[in-house]
């Protein structure tokens, strides 16, 4: 479907329509969101609708799986408490949630270095063995050289040729180190910025788990360099504990492709085309500079 845009009266509606008890609920906008369009409906629920063709199968998979892993998770997680159907007043599933309070990390940068501690109390808890009918993802968890990426065309993202070279350097050696050979684990699959909460400079929250999946963990790791300030990944796999050489060299390299991706689309946003994001940009060269560091 094309990209929808939604207001409070259909909200309301849905609500009278299949859970009646929540519609006297104070209803809010939030801003932001990528495929779902969200609103806080009283102090600790939302309500998630999709607004692009693939939300609707993301919407399914946090249905289905979230409720399984969240009650594991160290971390408040926006886990979906009713199940919208679809209707004649809106065609597609939908999603009421916990509520998880704090701010987007993109507007509210993690500045507390001991949030390495925390994400990796995360991750540790989250990266376990996956059942068999865990879903796939053709672009996450999966070995590097699989995503087929041209990394020659990076210097079109990155204006200085300096640091594309070295940013192409880290892509080359993350995609040469040795392939996952461990049973796939849970990921999140989609950690930067937008989908983390940040209450006080720490890490607060996890939201959107609509790209969760099984596989490689590299995929989850990269966030060492996205989320957390500059000096914290090496604290972070302190705590971590269990990612050897070639798996930090395989984060180091999804850490650079996130990077080139919230560049990309905060530059879109900066110049105010479709879908960009400008609070992505900083974001984007924010990562870039922490990964490269580490060289």
């Amino acid at each position: 479907m094309d990209e929808l845009k939604f207001e409070q009266d259909l909200v309301r509606a849905l609500l009278r329509d299949q859970h009646p008890d929540l519609a006297g609920l104070e209803l809010r906008d939030v801003d932001g969101g990528w495929d779902n369009r969200q609103w806080r409906l009283g102090e600790e629920l939302a309500v998630r609708l999709p607004r692009t063709e693939r939300a609707p199968a993301l919407l399914r998979t946090e249905q289905t799986w979230l409720p399984v892993l969240a009650k594991l998770l160290p971390l408040p997680t926006p886990t979906p408490v009713r199940i919208g159907k679809p209707s004649s007043l809106f065609e597609h599933t939908w999603t009421i949630a916990r509520w998880v309070e704090g701010e987007p990390a993109d507007h509210a940068p993690i500045t507390r270095i001991d949030a390495a501690e925390i994400l990796a109390e995360f991750l540790g808890v989250l990266h376990h063995e996956a059942p068999a009918d865990a879903p796939a993802n053709p672009t996450r968890g999966i070995p590097l050289a699989g995503l087929h990426v041209d990394s020659d065309g990076w210097a079109e993202v990155i204006t200085d040729s300096a640091t594309a070279d070295a940013a192409r350097e880290v892509w080359e050696k993350a995609v040469a180190a040795p392939t996952w050979q461990g049973t796939p684990l849970w990921l999140h699959g989609d950690l930067h910025p937008a989908n983390v909460v940040v209450r006080d400079g720490m890490l607060a929250g996890v939201i959107d788990f609509g790209e969760m999946c099984a596989g490689d963990p590299a995929t989850d790791l990269s966030a060492a360099w996205v989320l957390l300030p500059a000096g914290a990944a090496s604290r972070f796999f302190d705590a971590y504990e269990h990612a050897d050489e070639a798996t930090i060299a395989r984060a180091r390299g999804w850490a650079v492709l996130r990077a080139l991706g919230l560049i990309g689309i905060g530059r879109n946003g900066r110049l105010g085309l479709p879908g960009g994001k400008p609070t992505w940009e900083p974001a984007g060269y924010a990562t870039l500079e922490r990964v490269l560091a580490a060289n």
